[in-house]
């Protein structure tokens, strides 16, 4: 796999039959961690096909997973990574037990202790719209510092920077980059414009 930027594209209500070509044209563009939430059609499916596409070039995983049966599910389509939308502690730890990586969703300093507690890999900010650079950058403040933060649900290309200055590791990136029907050529100039930032902000 080539250099993996922090960016995970969230392909919310993305179907099989167009799962590897919107993947390739991600991957190609530099973003190479990629998430098929499970209330997307046949989720199951896609995370399948693309894994066994890019096995070697990404990372494929699943979003809105919510209990230790999808995280089998998850593992057993080749997916390599958990987003949950809560600090769901049965998740988090059967991921981890799966050997898998976990990104569980947190609001608030209780939540992201009781997810590291748990063993998540890294913590997903969300709302991040809501919580904005200055309220993840109050909590980072008293997170171990090793700790991966994302920020999810409003960052986008034009404040990735403020984020950055928060202490941020990465990004997810929903409707920015997808939307159910958006052709792959689509996504993929949407992801370039993603990196381009991304590499931009990051190296200030």
């Amino acid at each position: 796999m080539t250099q993996r930027r922090e960016i995970i594209a969230i392909l919310r209500g993305i179907t099989p039959d167009e799962s590897v070509d919107v993947c390739r044209a991600l991957i190609e563009a530099g973003i190479t961690m990629i998430e098929v939430p499970l209330n997307s059609p046949e989720a199951f499916r896609s995370i399948e096909l693309a894994s066994k596409a890019f096995e070697r070039d990404a990372m494929i995983g699943a979003g809105t997973v919510l209990s230790r049966r999808d995280v089998h599910g998850v593992a057993e389509a080749g997916g390599t990574f958990i987003v949950s939308p809560d600090a769901n502690k049965k998740v988090i730890e059967e991921t981890v037990r799966l050997t898998l990586k976990s990104y569980p969703g947190v609001f608030s300093p209780t939540e992201a202790f009781r997810a590291i507690r748990a063993g998540a890999t890294g913590l997903k900010f969300f709302p991040a719209e809501v919580l904005g650079a200055k309220g993840i950058k109050a909590i980072k403040a008293v997170l171990p510092p090793a700790m991966p933060v994302y920020a999810v649900g409003g960052a986008n290309p034009g404040n990735f920077g403020e984020f950055f200055a928060a202490g941020c590791t990465g990004f997810g990136l929903g409707t920015f980059l997808y939307k159910p029907g958006r052709p792959a050529t689509e996504v993929g100039e949407k992801a370039r414009e993603a990196v381009a930032a991304y590499d931009r902000d990051k190296a200030l």
